[in-house]
C-alpha cells in the first residue's frame, strides 16, 4: 500500500482506525482472502501435526481417519476413494465461494504500475 494514500487520508482528517478500515482493509482484502484459502487448505490437509499431538481415536482428523482404510494386507479402495472425495468437498466449496478474491489477489500481484 503506498504511503501517499496514508498521508492523504491523514491530511483529510482521518484517524488511524479510519485509515485502516476505509483504505488499507479494502485494498488488502484480495491478498487476505488468498492467504486465508492457502492457510485453510494447509490446515485441513495437515497430517503430521495431528498424528503427533492426538492420542485418542475419537479425536482424529479426516486426514488421519483416511489412514484407517488402509490395512496391513488389504486396502479398501472403494471406501478410501469415497471418503477422500467427501474430505475434499469443504476445500472445493471454500474455493468457489472465495474465488473472486483469490483471482483478484493473483491478478493484482502481477500488475505493475
Amino acid at each position: 500500500m503506498p504511503f501517499d494514500l496514508d498521508d492523504a487520508a491523514r491530511i483529510d482528517g482521518c484517524n488511524i482506525l479510519g485509515i485502516w478500515l476505509r483504505i488499507a482493509l479494502p485494498l488488502t482484502k484480495p491478498a487476505l482472502a488468498a492467504c486465508a484459502i492457502f492457510t485453510f487448505n494447509a490446515t485441513w490437509n495437515d497430517f503430521m501435526g495431528p498424528l503427533i499431538y492426538l492420542g485418542s481415536p475419537q479425536k482424529l482428523t479426516l486426514a488421519l481417519g483416511l489412514l484407517y482404510f488402509r490395512g496391513p494386507h488389504v486396502t479398501d479402495w472403494h471406501y478410501l476413494m469415497v471418503s477422500s472425495t467427501i474430505a475434499m468437498v469443504p476445500v472445493i466449496v471454500l474455493y468457489f465461494f472465495a474465488q473472486k478474491y483469490f483471482i483478484q489477489g493473483v491478478v493484482f500481484t502481477g500488475v505493475k504500475g
